[in-house]
């Protein structure tokens, strides 16, 4: 699994770039802000652990990273593509292409196999059926399910299932994989299998990982941890 041309990495390698960037929300006549003139870099082939108290902005920042959500003020770029300057229609095109999105409750659809969630995202793109097939087998073998192809999620254990979940992440083979508590709803066992892989994935395929977790036994497996407080990063420190 590679990446290159767009979606690459700017200058000095970073990936991720993050500039000056407020994210508010309304309730009411009530302006919350989330974020507040925060800034981060990631450079390509890191593993960050993105870590704070609930509310502190982590799932927003991820969003943002993500190109599932527009910021207030600033800026994000990954790889010199500026998000906030994209068209809707554009922006759902390169978030296919560049981001895979891995979720706690795994999102899995309870009528398909295993193969067919994973072959999902490929559904956006222009690959013929055989193509599909091939990098669903690719990425099934990756996470170490191709045994467990042809079964349905309510058949699978939970850590199988975020298994799954990650191979429908990797199989477009994008640029930058997103993890929101990838493993906060599995018990230690499982969840040190989740981050096992997640650790092959970065250092075995250069996959650039940005993973928000409550848990520290969690982010001492990242390679750097930043800490999220008010808004505002409060702290970074590596793992």
């Amino acid at each position: 699994m590679s990446n290159s041309g767009e979606g690459g990495p700017g200058a000095n390698g970073i990936l991720v770039r993050v500039d000056g960037v407020d994210r508010t929300f309304h309730r009411g006549a009530e302006e919350i802000h989330v974020l507040d003139g925060l800034d981060l870099e990631v450079p390509q082939g890191e593993f960050l652990a993105l870590m704070g108290p609930s509310g502190s902005g982590k799932t927003t920042l991820l969003n943002l990273i993500g190109g599932l959500d527009r910021p207030t003020r600033g800026s994000v770029a990954i790889g010199g593509d500026r998000l906030e300057s994209m068209s809707a229609r554009r922006l759902a095109a390169w978030r296919a292409r560049h981001v895979g999105l891995v979720f706690q409750f795994y999102n899995l659809l309870p009528v398909l196999s295993a193969a067919r969630n994973v072959e999902l995202p490929l559904l956006l793109t222009h690959m013929s059926g055989a193509e599909r097939r091939r990098h669903v087998a690719v990425a099934l073998e990756v996470v170490g399910l191709s045994h467990r192809a042809n079964h349905y999620p309510r058949t699978l254990s939970g850590g199988e299932q975020q298994r799954v979940g990650i191979a429908r992440a990797i199989v477009s083979d994008p640029t930058l994989l997103l993890c929101d508590e990838p493993t906060g709803d599995l018990d230690r066992k499982a969840g040190d299998e989740i981050l096992d892989l997640l650790q092959a994935l970065n250092a075995q395929h250069g996959k650039t990982i940005i993973m928000v977790t409550h848990d520290p036994h969690a982010s001492a497996r990242a390679t750097r941890t930043v800490h999220l407080d008010k808004g505002q990063l409060s702290m970074e420190a590596p793992a």
